[in-house]
C-alpha cells in the first residue's frame, strides 16, 4: 500500500505571510489598471482624410468629439465621396484609440498575459 505524500510546507497552509503579500500586489495592479483606464478614457485622438477636407476628434471612451468638414468637401453631386471621408476619418481615428489602449494595457500585464486587454 501507498503512504501519503507530503509536498513540503504545502501540508497546513500556504503561509499567510505570502498570501497578504500576493493580495497587496494583487490590489496594487487592480488600482494601476483603473488609473492608466481613467487615463485612457480622458485622452483624445485626431485624423483625417481627403487631405485635410474632413477632420475628427473622438475619446477613449471611444465617442466621437468633433467633426469638421471644409465647405469646399462638400459637392452635391457625389455625397459618397463625402461620406467616404468621414468613414475614413472617424475609423482612423478609433484605430489610433484602440492601438494606444492595448500597447498601454498589454505592457501593464504580467509577462505572458499581453493579450489579455
Amino acid at each position: 500500500m501507498a503512504k501519503g505524500r507530503s509536498f513540503g510546507g504545502m501540508g497546513g497552509g500556504m503561509g499567510g505571510g505570502n498570501m497578504q503579500q500576493l493580495m497587496r500586489q494583487a490590489q496594487k495592479m487592480q488600482e494601476e489598471l483603473a488609473r492608466t483606464q481613467e487615463d485612457l478614457d480622458g485622452k483624445t485622438y485626431e485624423a483625417s482624410s481627403g487631405g485635410g477636407m474632413v477632420t475628427c476628434k473622438v475619446s477613449g471612451k471611444r465617442q466621437l468629439l468633433e467633426l469638421s468638414i471644409k465647405p469646399e468637401a462638400v459637392d452635391p453631386e457625389d455625397v459618397e465621396m463625402l461620406q467616404d471621408l468621414i468613414l475614413a476619418a472617424v475609423n482612423e481615428a478609433f484605430r489610433m484609440g484602440e492601438e494606444t489602449r492595448e500597447k498601454t494595457m498589454s505592457s501593464l500585464a504580467p509577462g505572458g498575459m499581453g493579450g489579455l486587454f
